[in-house]
């Protein structure tokens, strides 16, 4: 798999990351270990959890694999902080939180630091210069090689990257983690723009859609499929109206006349991106995991690109698109 640059630095990672927030959950952990053994057969180094994932069940599993599937060393370990589930405060991005969610994470992964650490939204009711000062903390304390943000928008994406620059010492953003696929592509009216400018490396979670660009839910939703899940109804719901159908259909056709799945084109298309890094592939089963592994070969040609940007093209205007004189 070929491995990119993540920002303006000398770390290079796989050019699709594994994704594990259903470890612990839908995926045990006999399964999650041959999901990391055949990610690793096909050359990826990059594992993404967080902290919130399944209560930090995510994260324990990631650890034991650390101990038993492959060494530390061979694996760029990224995770998260920020959330707080199921509490009244859903974000604290104070020093304070953020300090001793990092030494909870790196307890259960049983690792003594992370490869990536990012905040995993942002917290209006903190200052962000607190938010960066515990950034800079945890990269001089050795605990963090790397930070990197999620789910900040463009304004809050520049002021943070800007703020850490406008110092020697501090600990650069290297990397972004948004939502981004055919179906949501939002953050390039913004985000994007920021990002390529600051050098800084988009992550796409939820490359497929939330599983929509795969056409599974073409015909309704399969009783075993996220849409139906208690857990995901909510989460998958909103790509089911006609503008996705559209773009799903359109996906279809392409991956009939290529001869490959419609999950390989959704996934080339993000991939290939500017200024994506990797995208993040998550999956329940080894089975569904192969089939983003397999497509990773896939490139569209121009003309089926400029078809799929011209389908989900999203609204551009004042001022993101500029001014028309």
């Amino acid at each position: 798999m070929e491995q990119r640059q993540l920002g303006n630095t000398g770390l290079y990672v796989s050019r699709l990351a594994l994704g594990t927030m259903s470890w612990g959950r839908d995926t045990d952990e006999d399964d999650a270990s041959s999901q990391l053994k055949t990610y690793l057969e096909f050359g990826g180094n990059f594992i993404d959890t967080a902290d919130v994932y399944v209560d930090g069940e995510s994260e324990k599993i990631v650890g034991r694999m650390l101990q038993g599937v492959v060494k530390r060393d061979d694996i760029l370990v990224a995770t998260k902080a920020v959330s707080r589930r199921g509490q009244q405060r859903d974000r604290d991005a104070s020093r304070r939180h953020l300090l001793n969610a990092l030494d909870a994470s790196l307890a259960r992964m049983g690792t003594d630091y992370v490869d990536l650490w990012q905040m995993h939204a942002y917290d209006a009711a903190t200052p962000l210069e607190e938010t960066l000062g515990a950034l800079d903390t945890a990269v001089a304390s050795g605990r963090v090689r790397y930070v990197g943000i999620s789910n900040y928008n463009g304004a809050q994406t520049a002021r943070a990257a800007t703020w850490q620059r406008a110092w020697p010492g501090r600990a650069a953003i290297v990397s972004t983690q948004m939502e981004y696929s055919l179906l949501q592509r939002g953050i390039e009216r913004e985000v994007v723009p920021a990002a390529i400018d600051l050098d800084i490396g988009i992550l796409p979670w939820s490359p497929l859609g939330r599983g929509v660009l795969t056409g599974k839910y073409r015909q309704g939703t399969p009783a075993d499929s996220r849409g139906a899940s208690p857990d995901y109804q909510r989460f998958v719901a909103p790509y089911l109206d006609d503008r996705a159908g559209r773009i799903v259909g359109a996906v279809m056709t392409a991956a009939d006349g290529l001869g490959v799945s419609p999950l390989a084109v959704a996934l080339a298309w993000v991939r290939d991106r500017p200024g994506v890094v990797a995208p993040i592939v998550g999956a329940r089963t080894v089975g569904q995991l192969k089939g983003s592994l397999d497509g990773d070969g896939v490139a569209l040609p121009a003309e089926i690109r400029a078809a799929l940007d011209d389908v989900s093209s999203p609204a551009m205007g004042y001022p993101e698109a500029g001014i028309r004189r």
